[in-house]
């Protein structure tokens, strides 16, 4: 089966947070705020989801994290972990989605990743997974100042790599972003484990 109506398969683009590295602010609340409730409490009302957003558009940390401390003196060693202790939020692989990628090497010409990550903290990640070298690019939301679902950071992965879109795979867990994948002429497949993206795949005669 086909990617699209140019023929097999030729390139696959992987999401890395969800899909492959298996990141989550709790690992590292977890051993400092010991209370379930008040760590989640924490994670919903100061460093939260939305004060997040920006570090993917490449916000700098410390300018946020000194003014949210400064809003929340008390909680000012919590926050400052989430700089210092960063690299604690990461959990490994997600299970089976690195073997799928590795299986994927020997039948697809060019596989790419595409994520939403902070520029600050994917050295971190690049440290920790060899397998970040595997693939023959990788754009960060952090870096180029785009984020998913905005459509022009997959204009920027496919210009920037020249890939053809009609014949390309976009693997990724939210399915906002397979949408706007899907607009520019991607075939979406949304992630949500390993043994179901094997099934997927194997519709494309991959792996």
């Amino acid at each position: 089966m086909t990617a699209g109506p140019n023929g097999p398969v030729t390139c696959v683009v992987f999401d890395l947070g969800g899909v492959l590295i298996d990141w989550n602010p709790r690992y590292l609340y977890r051993k400092l705020i010991p209370e379930p409730e008040r760590m989640e409490t924490f994670l919903a009302e100061v460093c939260s989801t939305e004060w997040r957003l920006p570090f993917d558009l490449g916000a700098p940390m410390a300018e946020a994290i000194a003014e949210l401390a400064e809003r929340h003196p008390d909680l000012r060693h919590l926050i400052e972990a989430y700089q210092v202790r960063w690299p604690e939020m990461l959990g490994g692989t997600v299970d089976g989605s690195v073997a799928i990628l590795e299986d994927l090497r020997a039948k697809v010409p060019a596989l790419y990743a595409l994520s939403n990550w902070p520029a600050e903290t994917f050295a971190h990640a690049r440290a920790r997974f060899d397998f970040l070298e595997w693939f023959d690019g990788i754009v960060i939301s952090g870096e180029v100042g785009l984020k998913k679902p905005d459509a022009g950071i997959y204009r920027h992965l496919l210009e920037s790599y020249g890939i053809e879109p009609r014949t390309t795979l976009f693997i990724d867990d939210v399915p906002e972003n397979l949408t706007a994948a899907e607009t520019l002429g991607l075939t979406g497949v949304l992630f949500t484990s390993a043994g179901r993206l094997r099934e997927d795949l194997a519709r494309f005669d991959l792996p």
